[in-house]
């Protein structure tokens, strides 16, 4: 009976020992060594508690907001995740509005507003090419100018992302919305001549191959369309 005590005491002993570390670390730690923890648990209990606590300790630190939205956004909870995205963008605009800008395009399809924060941070960094999310600045304006049928502002700037990676670099995608944009217009052979230079860099395109075939059915030439089709199949 003794023993037992004496198990369950030593339990007790370290169970609030532990929980003492928890708590310095949790509170007291360096700012920098609980944003590491707290973001690689992203989305769990602990996580979002520490960040709670780093963001009432230091409020102006924005990487907190920041890294706190990305679990919400993630799981489409975008109200909450946004109002700390937003928070972050107000203490640190160049850090974070690629970030906002790239979720309002490719999660919410909100080609305005993406573009504004796109237009926003561009106008931030003068003499500066941005890359949201890891993505040329111009050809995710390009995006947006598509969704927003303004084919010809489109074009503009998916020239400019070839001219600012170059064109044995760029996105491969840029050709197709190139294709599609001058399909839109109604220029059907230089619609051809885009997606011809995304097959230039790789044969599996498909759109590309769809691309052809619908502007060389729109030129009557539908033996050609039909070789196409036949490619992308």
């Amino acid at each position: 009976m003794n023993s037992m005590k004496i198990i369950k005491v030593i339990f007790t002993i370290l169970l609030f020992a532990f929980s003492i570390v928890i708590l310095y670390f949790t509170v007291f730690s360096s700012k920098e060594k609980r944003f590491k923890m707290a973001e690689h648990s992203q989305g769990l209990y602990l996580s979002q508690t520490m960040f709670d606590i780093l963001k009432f300790q230091h409020p102006d630190y924005s990487d907190a907001y920041f890294e706190q939205s990305v679990a919400f956004n993630k799981r489409g909870e975008y109200a909450k995740g946004f109002e700390l995205l937003d928070k972050a963008i107000e203490l640190d605009p160049k850090l974070h509005l690629g970030y906002r800008g790239w979720m309002k395009l490719r999660k919410l399809r909100d080609f305005d507003n993406a573009l504004n924060d796109f237009n926003r941070l561009d106008s931030l960094t003068p003499n500066f090419v941005d890359a949201p999310w890891g993505e040329d600045i111009d050809f995710l304006r390009g995006e947006c100018y598509f969704g927003k049928n303004e084919y010809q502002k489109a074009i503009e700037s998916f020239n400019l992302n070839i001219k600012n990676i170059k064109e044995d670099w760029v996105d491969i995608h840029t050709f197709v919305y190139l294709g599609l944009c001058e399909y839109e217009l109604g220029n059907y052979e230089k619609s051809i001549s885009e997606f011809q230079r995304a097959l230039k860099q790789s044969e599996y395109v498909p759109e590309s191959y769809f691309g052809i075939a619908k502007s060389y059915q729109k030129l009557k030439e539908i033996e050609k369309a039909k070789e196409n089709i036949l490619n992308k199949i």
